[in-house]
């Protein structure tokens, strides 16, 4: 479409304007999408005529095609909702709820279901969120400035919020000025001509006009004027063929297809009952979720569809899980907070520099264990770097395994020149396999098994000349590997047998990369040539579905973003012009082109995603940034100097890292500051190859990022029954006998043993400690956590009532301090929240109880029914599940707050769907009640724990057992019969921490193998014990009231707090805590549950910062000491 027809819309409108047609101008402006009308979109908001708001809206963007357009819609709904509520009009409420917010239940349906709980609010204002919602015109105008800011933000209304610069009645001039030209070209000119019609060309007299000129009528200057985003058939464009009819994916719309639902294409704040008041929560992506986690991230373009569960396609998976609190809140008095992603969040600092001895050509970082990089050179060299300790943990150079078996052309070029480059290397998803790709034939494939246990897995000897390229990808859901080569072909392999899969040909060039995907239930794979081809595959014998070219006919990789939902890519012609690109996947076409990529690039430029927010580029001897949603360079860095004109560049998959490599063939390691605080807390570490060989191998814990994750809820220990003791600790290898552990100490860790101790609090002066106020009932406190929002402690005490304690938002930190008294809360009713007893002995019950990702919930119970309550109002919500067997254990799903697994007294496991009352499924594999269950949304694992002392895996998506593991008990120390053990997850959701009366240990999921065990002398039995939200270090309550405070994953004492620190003596009263929770954000603030029914907040000195010191790092692999005890003196371990 040309710009002349754009502009003539402009004139039409500007004309329509001036002539008072005030319904057609604005229908105009929807029907051709070119202008939005701000001042009459604020109009109709703030006349609340919400029907037509969205019929304006819909020409210019729907629900589904961003981030920002669903807030958009999601804001206007649920005011018109919220104003019917208000209204006491409940049919109305109901009908916009079924008809216009239920779209969003697909999304997030834990948000649609506290929208519906707004229903049996006598008003809605009692949910907290809405608690400062005024009338309907003040809200009207809070939420008008919060679209007006979305609309502002969202890239579909780039260039359309204002209107060209016209002189007066633009569109009369130009008739004007055609029609005087018209009169001068009359034979018979008249001085005074009366002009009738505009219908006809004008002439004097009634004759033609000469043929000086073309009549602007017979050869006009603007076509017809198309709505934008009315693309025309791909078919047009010659090289697509049609698709088969049952491909309905993205991959169809580059096959004349379109599909259904465009993927988003910017980033907004969550929908969420508040409205937001700040700017900068809206423009920025917020941080996963907390929780947010909630989803798992693809750690590249190769493999990430293999961890991801199926949603409909076009929406990410942080959409699928929006957390209903993110939101700031707009009303006065009312906010919360929101962590979002800025260019301060890009890894820009350089932290180390590792020799590779030739020049880098690949890199990969491990998906799991972060500091852990693979690197691939031009000589055949690969090796494994432990950023740590900066150590190369394992070196594999170019050799063939079998020579005898490898074509006579393969031997031929061997025996003239036994080198090869590595073309790439990369990680398998869950990183226990590593694929490497050379110039000659062959593909290695290798098992990795923790520290440098590196084992030949498959050699295939793939393609004809070189292979160019390896991904892996799960088709069938069997993990196969990929490769393109120079023989101008794509092969699919087996990864367990190296059987050949497919073979896909019709590339007319060698093929330089390959891009797995999928989309739904559709897996296919995009191939590039360096001719600047690009086609796709399915998994058939059907040929290519697509033959289009790249930008600039270049030499391109492809990449996902994080998520899933986007494809971009970057390539280098012949005449050295780089492209950067975003594709439109529905229609096949480039969407979005970036600028700064120099115009004569060396060397075909390398680039890669990150968080979902970012790309970036190695180009003109620097490291170039996007924000993936803006065409303008971010910024740049030159790592402090020493990159090659086009840099190999590579993102660990949390984004906190990145390797760049260097002209003299070193890896620099970048950092932003999350970045550099992972590496600060592993620097210590020294990894000692021999050892990682020997029988007491261990696999050390890989240490995540510091964004603020919580811990599970609810992890307690039961009620065992009596000094701190000097303690140790034993790390182990799971297949040995406990026996057989002789921990080795040399004499420089001894020395640094003997200078270091343990700090010893033992006076109220030497910490900050702060008793709850309380005027309830004091009966023992079974169960106790943290809000998710570290703004307030809930108790579950032995009497089954909970108690909910509540920071001000304007105290000094604004969180759970022990600086300042907290309000033990109640709603203005006074109920309490109290659980269904039945006819049980509460005080003879197993408590349990879990919190909803919001803090809106909390499921609870005390031996009789499991109770939901609301957290605002203390209302119960409903009952479910009345004993026998009474529940045990609670935890929600991570990914669904619909699913809920409940552990049972009688040993069995619940899987129960909340939303349609339904019990999915039953797991039996226990002897003993459950004591403890862990989700971990990274391995789509549940582990439970019992009484009987035994770890199960189960797997979540056929709730199959993958594993069991009994704790490993010593000879000789005495347990109690029924002994409960806990499960928590380690930040990096796949390391697991045990806690038993006996001991801590550590395993690795999902296979359970034990990395270490920690066991405190003189039999004093442990009470409870938890992750601080770092999961640096771990907290562990005695019988004696002590507390010790550990380090993780090492599991050595660094400080001992005696009872006296936050009790008043009293010899005639024994006090100890029961349960202890980790502040979720605060890494050194933890809450003592205690036997006389108080609640403890305890923090170190502000001039100390931490509790003590971290012990010396010892000899052993992963930085993990052999032993560790109370003090220097007290240092030698168990035999």
């Amino acid at each position: 479409m040309s710009s002349l027809s754009r502009e003539l819309v402009f004139l039409i409108l500007q004309f329509l304007d001036e002539e008072k047609f005030k319904e057609t101008v604005h229908k105009l402006e929807q029907e051709s999408g070119f202008y939005f009308n701000m001042r009459y979109f604020e109009e109709m908001v703030t006349n609340g005529e919400w029907e037509e708001v969205e019929k304006y809206l819909s020409g210019f963007t729907k629900v589904d095609d961003n981030r920002y357009s669903m807030k958009i819609f999601f804001e206007i709904r649920k005011q018109k909702y919220l104003e019917a509520l208000d209204k006491r009009d409940r049919a109305k409420a109901v009908e916009i709820l079924v008809k216009d917010l239920k779209v969003f239940a697909a999304f997030n349906e834990e948000l649609f279901k506290e929208i519906t709980q707004l229903l049996t609010l006598e008003n809605f204002r009692e949910n907290e969120q809405l608690s400062k919602y005024g009338d309907t015109k003040s809200a009207r105008n809070i939420m008008l400035g919060e679209l007006k800011k979305l609309i502002e933000a969202n890239p579909l209304f780039r260039d359309k919020l204002q209107f060209p610069t016209l002189k007066n009645s633009r569109l009369r001039t130009l008739i004007n000025q055609s029609l005087n030209w018209q009169h001068q070209l009359c034979k018979n000119p008249r001085p005074n001509p009366d002009i009738k019609t505009l219908f006809v060309d004008h002439s004097c007299g009634g004759q033609p006009n000469g043929a000086r000129a073309p009549s602007p009528v017979t050869n006009p200057l603007m076509g017809a004027v198309p709505k934008p985003g009315g693309f025309p058939p791909l078919g047009a464009h010659g090289p697509f063929q049609p698709p088969p009819p049952s491909l309905q994916t993205s991959l169809a719309g580059w096959m004349s297809n379109p599909s259904p639902v465009p993927h988003p294409s910017a980033s907004a704040g969550p929908i969420g009952l508040a409205a937001p008041n700040n700017a900068a929560a809206i423009l920025k992506r917020p941080r996963t979720p907390p929780t947010n986690n909630l989803a798992l991230d693809y750690q590249t373009a190769d493999s990430e569809h293999v961890l991801k569960r199926t949603r409909p396609f076009g929406m990410s998976e942080e959409v699928n899980n929006l957390p209903v609190n993110i939101l700031p809140v707009a009303y006065a008095g009312h906010s919360h907070g929101q962590s979002s992603y800025s260019s301060d969040d890009l890894p820009k600092n350089f932290v180390m520099a590792l020799n590779q001895g030739s020049a880098v050509k690949s890199m990969d970082f491990h998906p799991l264990q972060q500091i852990l990089l693979l690197v691939g050179t031009n000589m055949g060299d690969v090796m494994v770097w432990e950023l740590g300790s900066r150590e190369r943990i394992a070196l594999k150079n170019f050799k063939v395994w079998d020579l005898g078996a490898c074509s006579m052309g393969l031997q031929a070029s061997l025996a003239n020149d036994y080198t090869a480059s590595v073309n790439r290397v990369m990680w398998s998803p869950d990183g226990s396999l590593f694929g490497i790709a050379y110039s000659k034939h062959i593909v290695h494939i290798y098992s990795y098994h923790g520290g440098d246990d590196i084992k030949n897995h498959l050699e295939i000897e793939a393609h004809v000349g070189s292979v160019n390229d390896l991904a892996f990808s799960y088709p069938n859901k069997q993990l196969c590997v990929v490769t393109c080569g120079e023989d101008r072909v794509i092969k699919v392999w087996d990864a367990a047998t190296g059987n050949k899969q497919f073979t896909f040909e019709g590339h007319e060039a060698p093929v330089y990369s390959v891009c797995p995907h999928h989309k739904e239930n559709i897996q296919f794979i995009f191939s590039t040539a360096t001719d600047g081809k690009i086609k796709a595959w399915l998994y058939d014998t059907m040929g290519s579905r697509v033959d289009y070219d790249a930008p600039g006919h270049s030499s391109t990789t492809m990449a996902y973003s994080a998520d899933g939902t986007r494809l971009f890519s970057c390539g280098t012609n012949k005449e050295g012009e780089s492209h950067l690109v975003e594709w439109n996947e529905s229609e096949g076409a480039v969407k979005r082109r970036y600028t700064g990529l120099g115009k004569r690039s060396v060397g075909v430029v390398q680039f890669d995603t990150t968080k979902n927010r970012f790309l970036a580029a190695g180009d003109e001897f620097m490291v170039k940034f996007w924000d993936m949603d803006n065409v303008s360079l971010l910024t740049s860095i030159d790592a402090d100097g020493g990159l090659p004109a086009s840099p190999c560049i590579r993102f660990n998959k949390e984004g906190i890292l990145m390797a760049v490599s260097t002209s003299d063939n070193s890896v620099k390691v970048l950092a932003n500051p999350d970045g550099i605080r992972l590496l600060k807390t592993v620097e210590n570490r020294t990894f000692d190859a021999s050892r990682a060989a020997s029988a007491a191998v261990v696999k050390a814990p890989s240490i995540p990022n510091f964004a603020a994750a919580n811990p599970n809820p609810g992890t307690s220990m039961g009620n065992p029954a009596a000094p701190l003791p000097p303690m140790v600790g034993m790390q182990i290898n799971d297949s040995r006998a406990l026996a057989d552990v002789k921990p080795r100490i040399n004499e420089e860790s001894m020395e640094k043993s003997r200078i270091w101790k343990a700090a010893e609090i033992n006076e109220q002066s030497q910490c900050r400690s702060l008793r709850l106020p309380d005027n309830l009932t004091a009966m023992r406190v079974a169960r106790l956590m943290y809000t998710n929002s570290g703004l307030a402690i809930l108790a579950l005490a032995s009497n089954a009532v909970h108690k909910l304690w509540k920071w001000q938002r304007n105290d000094r930190t604004g969180k759970a301090t022990a600086s300042v008294a907290p309000q033990l809360w109640q709603p203005s009713s006074g109920i309490l929240m109290t659980n269904d007893i039945s006819d049980t002995n509460p005080e003879e019950a197993v408590p349990c109880f879990a919190l909803s990702k919001n803090d809106s919930y909390v499921m609870s119970a005390s031996g009789g029914k499991i109770s939901l309550f609301n957290m605002m109002t203390f209302k119960t919500m409903t009952t479910f599940m009345p004993p026998p067997p009474a529940a045990s254990f609670l935890a929600f799903h991570p990914q669904d707050n619909n699913i809920i697994a409940i552990g049972m007294e009688d040993s069995s496991i619940q899987i129960y769907n909340v939303r349609v009352d339904e019990v999915k499924t039953k797991l039996k594999g226990h002897q003993k009640r459950i004591t403890g269950l862990a989700f971990s949304n990274t391995l789509n694992v549940l582990i439970s724990s019992g009484a009987d002392s035994q770890l199960c895996v189960w797997n979540t998506d056929g709730w199959d057992r993958q594993a069991s593991k009994f704790l490993q008990i010593p000879p000789g120390r005495p347990t109690s019969p029924v002994s409960d053990t806990r499960v928590q997850f380690h930040v990096d959701q796949t390391h697991l921490l045990a806690v038993h009366e006996s001991q801590i240990a550590l395993y690795e999921a999902p296979k359970l193998d034990c990395l270490k065990q920690w066991f405190p002398r003189d039999a004093n039995p442990i009470t409870h014990a938890t992750y601080s939200c770092d999961s640096q270090s771990i907290y562990v309550s005695f019988e004696d009231g002590s507390v010790g405070v550990l380090t993780a994953p090492a599991l050595r004492l660094r400080c001992r707090i005696s009872s006296a620190a936050y009790l008043p003596p009293n010899p005639s009263l024994r006090v100890y805590p029961l349960v202890i929770a980790a502040h979720p954000t605060e890494a050194n603030q933890f809450a003592l549950g205690l036997t006389d029914g108080a609640v403890h907040v305890l923090e170190p000195l502000e001039s100390e910062g931490k509790w003590g010191t971290a012990p010396p790092a010892e000899n052993g692999a992963g930085g993990a000491p052999s032993t560790s005890g109370a003090a220097g003196s007290e240092q030698q371990a168990q035999r």
